[in-house]
């Protein structure tokens, strides 16, 4: 990891969620493979499911891309029944605890907000999915805002962030994350862009462009400390 004494000390900092603050596969994969499952019981869906690694590489994006790469040519009708099925799942399966933030994410949270720093969550995820987490791993005292392109009906990861920006006049912000569409939100709305690289999907080149990368969530809290 470098330094952060090049960096600038932000006024904000701007989360992705899955592969960065949320172990996401901790709820997806079950509740992916039980999705299936009710859609086949229900005429919607014939075949076997689609491997693990074709959802997995599919986090970050905005979900109707996700459908469109898991199951091509999908009916309108399946894709709105396995949108709420998923969500619903995905929710069941961290009020029943089988969920987990990374190590040290609250602990770097609660540094940050003691240091002044605003906080906030910049997702391509469904309202419900991304509040459910906040809630659950109760974040939402360390968080000034939860922006989901779910709720605001954003195109890409750029323009949620740009909105974010805007509605809460910041100026100076670091977008914390690990695909190339936060990497591409931080850049194209000129802000500083920490790369994070400790999940287990996704391909490391997609974090080109970062200013610097982070193996661990706990780095944050230097390079926040080395930043001028």
């Amino acid at each position: 990891m470098k330094d952060g004494s090049a960096l600038k000390k932000p006024q904000a900092m701007m989360f992705d969620m899955d592969g960065t603050l949320f172990e996401t596969e901790t709820v997806l994969l079950p509740a992916y493979h039980n999705t299936f499952e009710i859609l086949r019981e229900e005429g919607l869906y014939h075949g076997d499911t689609p491997p693990d690694e074709i959802i997995l590489s599919c986090l970050g994006m905005l979900l109707e891309d996700i459908w469109t790469r898991v199951i091509p040519g999908a009916e309108p009708r399946t894709v709105a029944r396995a949108n709420q099925l998923l969500l619903d799942l995905q929710v069941d399966g961290m009020k029943a605890g089988t969920s987990r933030l990374y190590p040290h994410v609250m602990e770097t949270l609660t540094y940050l907000h003691d240091q002044g720093v605003r906080l906030f969550i910049a997702s391509n995820g469904l309202e419900g999915y991304v509040k459910g987490v906040v809630e659950i791993h109760q974040m939402s005292s360390l968080l000034e805002g939860v922006y989901s392109a779910g709720e605001y009906q954003t195109a890409s990861k750029v323009d949620l962030v740009r909105l974010l920006l805007d509605n809460h006049d910041i100026t100076s912000a670091w977008m914390v994350g690990d695909r190339s569409s936060d990497v591409e939100a931080g850049v194209k709305n000129s802000q500083t862009v920490i790369g994070c690289n400790y999940a287990d999907f996704g391909d490391t080149s997609e974090l080109d462009g970062s200013d610097v990368i982070i193996t661990s969530f706990d780095q944050l809290r230097r390079l926040y400390d080395e930043a001028q």
